[in-house]
């Protein structure tokens, strides 16, 4: 009979706390952090000033991969990118050869919408970083 004891006075703990909880949520306070995994092209995007990155958005979209060819210079001007472990020519050498897949696959649309998407990476970077020099809290 003990067990059973265990088990109904377990149940009224849970039924306490739930009742206590509005959104029937436990307040264990565990908190969860996800973290996206870049590929070492995609970490080499530089953090940019946001007009230099929507010209280079603007660029990729009408010019496949020259935006992306332009960015690649601001990294040698002393953009930073997720990659600081890695030297300055070599994250250069990185966002040329992104520019260059953009540019070869653009014949088949894939360059062209890779090309699109990497202009709006550089934008995001732009906004995520100036949120992060004024000390906004930011939402995206």
């Amino acid at each position: 009979m003990e067990p059973l004891h265990k088990d109904a006075e377990t149940a009224a703990t849970a039924a306490a706390v739930a009742a206590a909880d509005p959104r029937g949520a436990s307040s264990s306070g565990v908190v969860v952090q996800v973290r996206e995994k870049k590929g070492p092209l995609r970490a080499a995007i530089p953090y940019m000033p946001f007009p230099v990155a929507v010209i280079c958005l603007f660029l990729n979209t009408f010019v496949p991969g020259l935006g992306t060819f332009v960015s690649a210079f601001t990294v040698l001007c002393g953009a930073r990118t997720d990659l600081p472990d890695r030297h300055v020519c070599c994250v250069f050498w990185l966002n040329i050869a992104a520019a260059l897949i953009q540019v070869l696959t653009a014949i088949v649309m894939v360059g062209w919408i890779m090309s699109i998407f990497w202009g709006m990476d550089m934008v995001i970077l732009a906004i995520s970083q100036g949120y992060k020099d004024q000390g906004i809290p930011q939402q995206l």
